[in-house]
């Protein structure tokens, strides 16, 4: 039962915790260690915890204090183990969140077949659109459960596995966020640092790239804002022994053409077969050449980017995304069927039942795709969730037929919207319709690259 007093705890109680954080002042690492283990322990009410988020958002929480409370949080379950010849090739990434966001679906099985050992935990989608093991179990058979003992077997066979969290790791993540969401205090920059790198963390990495999205798809607007988040998350992941840098990546537009689950995963696989975007292309080896050659791999990110590309154009990364599924649950014939170029994916992805044009009003360069918009109406039309127990229509979405730069007649098609409902609900209607920005003038440039900033960092916080 939680308790609703202050005990005290060698000298630390909660209440002191929370004037101490209201008043401003830095928290020892003894204090934060107490306040995680009891968020684990159910020992601080309801109302505490909240009050202490709460002084945490309002006060902030400096580098040193938010590495000790990452620490805290990781060491509050297991941490996985992996067999010492693997020592310096465990790998993954992170990405803040995109609209159109399925670059770890093609770069986990490239970073297997170069070698590295990928267990990527990953997460669900909460808000317009579904999270990457959503995405994957489109597939139909992919399972996302697996324990440690079961992620190091696959990750010996394949190299690569994309599960979901278990129970026991950072289960003080589990009860935080759930609190988090309900009291108002989810936007902190000490908080979403502490709970994504956490997890990885307990991953027990040895190298760790970070996708930073930035603009009006991501939960960072501004350039500032995202900038302080992949500093304070490379810091933190640096002071905890993981050799970690950041990209700050453009999401005003969204990132490839598809967005909606399924319609993600035949994305996914035409990049692995070398015939996807050209940013979710430039993207998958700009993240994963910065992780290859900080994991000395090769001593540059370019020569990185060219092995991963030949391991793509041989069929290697495929294979590798293949043997992954099959691991995972999916049937070996659907498995070969799905990766085989020949064969047809929508005879085994769910499709929506409808797929219909939008055209375009007007005649001119294309200057934005509002991803935002794009986004909500994908969630509209049941690609992602408002509350957790929701089910996804795996086959709706939206594939946009142009790009930023484009040129485009009035008439022309610019995005296909594949729906289960007899026509476009109304209120989808009215987000694509203010979605696409027309306007006379050509872009003087059309940058294919999303990277705005790479952000490393050698600062120590043992």
């Amino acid at each position: 039962m939680a308790a609703t007093t202050n005990s005290a705890s060698n000298g630390i109680s909660i209440l002191d915790l929370i004037l101490k954080k209201k008043q401003g002042s830095a928290l020892t690492k003894e204090e934060i260690e107490y306040f995680v283990q009891g968020v684990v322990d159910d020992a601080i009410s309801k109302e505490q915890l909240g009050a202490m988020l709460m002084a945490t958002v309002l006060k902030g929480l400096d580098d040193f204090e938010t590495t000790c409370l990452t620490r805290a949080m990781m060491n509050s379950g297991e941490v996985m183990s992996w067999p010492e010849k693997w020592r310096g090739k465990i790998v993954d990434k992170h990405s803040t969140g995109g609209v159109g966001d399925k670059i770890s679906l093609v770069l986990a099985p490239i970073l297997a077949s170069c070698g590295m050992k990928v267990p990527m935990v990953s997460g669900r989608g909460l808000g317009h659109t579904g999270g990457t093991l959503d995405k994957l179990e489109s597939i139909p058979g992919f399972s996302v459960a697996f324990n440690t003992s079961a992620m190091r077997s696959i990750l010996e066979d394949v190299g690569c596995c994309i599960v979901g969290q278990t129970e026991t790791l950072v289960p003080a993540d589990k009860k935080l966020y759930a609190t988090r969401d309900i009291t108002g205090t989810v936007d902190s920059v000490g908080l979403i640092s502490s709970s994504i790198v956490s997890k990885k963390a307990a991953e027990n990495l040895d190298f760790l790239i970070l996708d930073v999205k930035c603009g009006k798809g991501a939960s960072t607007n501004s350039e500032e804002e995202a900038f302080e988040l992949g500093t304070r998350m490379v810091n933190i992941a640096n002071g905890l022994g993981i050799n970690t840098a950041a990209l700050m990546t453009e999401m005003t537009n969204p990132i490839g053409q598809a967005i909606g689950n399924a319609l993600e995963v035949a994305e996914s696989l035409s990049c692995l077969h070398g015939k996807g975007p050209k940013d979710v292309m430039n993207l998958v080896y700009q993240l994963g050449g910065h992780l290859l050659s900080r994991a000395g791999l090769k001593e540059t990110v370019e020569m990185s980017c060219s092995m991963m590309e030949a391991l793509v154009r041989d069929g290697k990364a495929m294979d590798c995304f293949r043997r992954m599924i099959i691991a995972q649950g999916v049937a070996e014939d659907t498995a070969k069927r799905l990766c085989d170029p020949e064969n047809d994916v929508w005879a085994i992805l769910p499709k929506a039942k409808h797929v219909t044009g939008l055209k375009s009003d007007k005649k001119g360069f294309i200057h934005e795709i509002d991803s935002k918009r794009c986004a909500i109406a994908s969630g509209k039309m049941g690609a992602g969730r408002s509350k957790s127990g929701d089910v996804l229509q795996f086959g709706v979405g939206l594939m946009l037929q142009v790009g930023v730069g484009d040129a485009i007649d009035k008439g022309d098609v610019w995005v296909n919207v594949h729906h289960d409902t007899d026509s476009i609900p109304v209120d989808v209607l009215t987000e694509l319709e203010q979605a696409l920005v027309v306007e006379d003038q050509e872009l003087t440039s059309k940058n294919e690259s999303r990277v705005m900033k790479v952000i490393t960092s050698s600062l120590d916080m043992h």
